[in-house]
């Protein structure tokens, strides 16, 4: 089947980009190339190949997975990672990227998810995204990508400021929470605690395959994830500059809303990829939807 028949909003793709060509400064991207992992981000913890500009996380039965954190933390920015994924069996393995506020696990915290979910041999890995803000989380969206995130590295970003939270793959947005705190109550967006950047491979072999019934399968091990990209355009909470500034580019006027493009190729995404979308899950909340899932 051709691929315009097969995602018809893949046709948008031109006007799309040609919206998307400014979205990240010029001298930004060239610096990506160049950025090493030590300039911005430290080892957090298990097996990590550091190669400069580039690093493996790998998870055998000894070490339990590996992970690594950003030096400092942020108030706001357009946050990048290049990834590629672990292939073959890779049930009940876990890898991230993701933004969160510390403590991690103190009930209160907000954090920002890409999750990928490894699966048997011959099917899809599934992303999940998911929000938690102050402590309340219970908001996955799940998806099947128009690639294999484990064959060739792909963006993963995250533009986050004080009017919305868009999660990107490549330049497609698969994820947008605007900030209506201020008109809509008990509507939640996380705008009041600093994050780091946090990146690591995990055992979730008690939930994330098949609900837990299929285990990580240790005989495959080592399982690695490759990390690029290093460089951070964000605001540091160390900064003179308030993380709200208009004068930070990702807080300008053309970055408070996506543009019709993006939103008709999250439409299509939305559409043609997502099997799990908690807003849809009713039975889950009582039919007590969260605020937000009014202004999807």
């Amino acid at each position: 089947m051709a691929l315009s028949k097969a995602c018809p909003w893949l046709l948008l793709l031109p006007v799309f980009l040609a919206a998307v060509a400014g979205f990240m400064p010029a001298a930004v991207v060239v610096a990506a190339a160049a950025t090493a992992f030590d300039d911005n981000y430290v080892v957090q913890w298990g097996n990590l190949v550091n190669q400069g500009t580039e690093v493996d996380l790998t998870m055998d039965q000894s070490s339990g997975g590996a992970g690594f954190r950003s030096k400092s933390m942020y108030g706001s920015g357009f946050f990048h990672m290049r990834m590629k994924l672990p292939s073959g069996f890779t049930a009940g393995v876990v890898t991230t990227f993701y933004l969160t506020s510390q403590p991690e696990n103190d009930g209160e915290h907000d954090e920002l998810d890409f999750e990928f979910l490894g699966d048997k041999d011959g099917k899809p890995i599934t992303l999940q995204t998911n929000v938690f803000v102050n402590g309340h989380g219970d908001r996955e969206q799940r998806l099947h990508l128009w690639f294999d995130p484990a064959a060739d590295f792909h963006d993963y970003k995250i533009l986050w400021n004080p009017y919305q939270l868009v999660m990107f793959v490549d330049d497609t947005p698969i994820r947008v929470l605007r900030n209506l705190t201020g008109s809509v109550p008990g509507y939640e967006f996380p705008a009041k605690q600093t994050m780091l950047i946090r990146a690591s491979i995990w055992d979730g072999s008690d939930w994330a395959t098949d609900g837990g019934q299929t285990k990580v399968d240790w005989s495959k091990a080592p399982f690695t994830a490759g990390y690029k990209g290093f460089d951070v355009d964000a605001c540091a909470n160390s900064g003179a500059t308030p993380c709200d500034s208009p004068a930070l580019w990702w807080n300008a006027g053309e970055y408070r809303s996506i543009t019709d493009a993006q939103r008709a190729a999250y439409e299509g995404v939305k559409e043609k990829y997502m099997n799990y979308n908690f807003c849809t899950d009713k039975t889950r909340f009582n039919n007590h939807m969260p605020p937000e899932c009014d202004y999807d």
